[in-house]
């Protein structure tokens, strides 16, 4: 009898959980609220280099993901507020510890990647 693959794309919860953080946008986006509420245009300027459509797509996803509340508060200009949901909280403790991965060790990653690209040239 052939084995089934324990590993797979479409069964594998843990892979479409990780289709939800593993963008950098969404990464940021979900740092930027990590404090509270905050206003469409005050996370654009804290995310550096977020053009206004990736921002708003990225949004749009958290949202369908039931990750972000989006909040229209109606005056002129209209002004958009997002905050994390219950789950999009829930999701910071990890994120946290990928954060301190990520300072812990990017110097390693980097010392590994020029070792590894100097022995392919």
């Amino acid at each position: 009898m052939k084995k089934l693959p324990d590993i797979s794309l479409e069964a594998c919860r843990y892979s479409h959980v990780l289709e939800i953080i593993s963008n950098k946008w969404t990464a940021l986006a979900i740092y930027a609220m990590e404090d509270g509420t905050i206003r469409y245009g005050e996370m654009k300027r804290r995310i550096e280099g977020i053009s206004q459509k990736m921002l708003t797509q990225t949004l749009k996803q958290l949202e369908r993901d039931g990750v972000v509340n989006r909040k229209l508060i109606p005056s002129v200009p209209p002004i958009t507020e997002y905050s994390l949901t219950p789950l999009g909280e829930s999701l910071l403790p990890i994120m946290n510890m990928l954060k301190i991965w990520a300072v812990d060790h990017y110097d390693d990653v980097k010392q590994a990647r020029e070792g590894y690209d100097s022995d392919k040239s």
